[in-house]
């Protein structure tokens, strides 16, 4: 009996985890809530530092609004987003503050984005965002 008994509660326990599970990645798992700095972006033949000499690339998903949010090394910014499981495409940035930008990773960060298709959280709790297979950028989350 103590086996049976043993046998059902794993297989319950099992099941709650997979149920949590794929509510987390329905959700977006952990793309809200937090502020993302980007620290790694592929393309361009110049540094990262060149690129954004005064202030990283960040972005703010707003689950509500369904808008991404933040700068884009230099300029604010704001797009719309949609997001269905691991698929993720952006729309067109509204208009932000023009300032001139050292590096050039302003422009760069904001083709990037338009190139996206889906996103993942790996293990060290990166964020990236992947065009087709490729992960383009990569963001840390930002200490509060």
């Amino acid at each position: 009996m103590k086996k049976y008994t043993l046998a059902a509660v794993s297989v319950l326990m099992v099941l709650l985890a997979s149920c949590k599970t794929s509510k987390d990645a329905s959700s977006g798992g952990n793309l809200f809530g937090t502020t993302w700095e980007l620290e790694y972006i592929s393309g361009p033949r110049i540094a990262f530092e060149g690129l954004y000499p005064n202030k990283k690339p960040q972005i703010t998903f707003d689950e509500k609004e369904t808008k991404v949010f933040g700068n884009n090394g230099c300029n604010g910014y704001s797009a719309p987003y949609t997001l269905s499981g691991k698929s993720l495409t952006f729309g067109e940035p509204g208009p932000s503050t023009l300032m001139f930008c050292d590096g050039g990773g302003e422009q760069q960060f904001l083709q990037q984005m338009k190139k996206i298709t889906s996103y993942s959280i790996d293990k060290d709790g990166k964020l990236n965002l992947i065009q087709g297979d490729v992960p383009m950028m990569r963001f840390k989350k930002v200490a509060k």
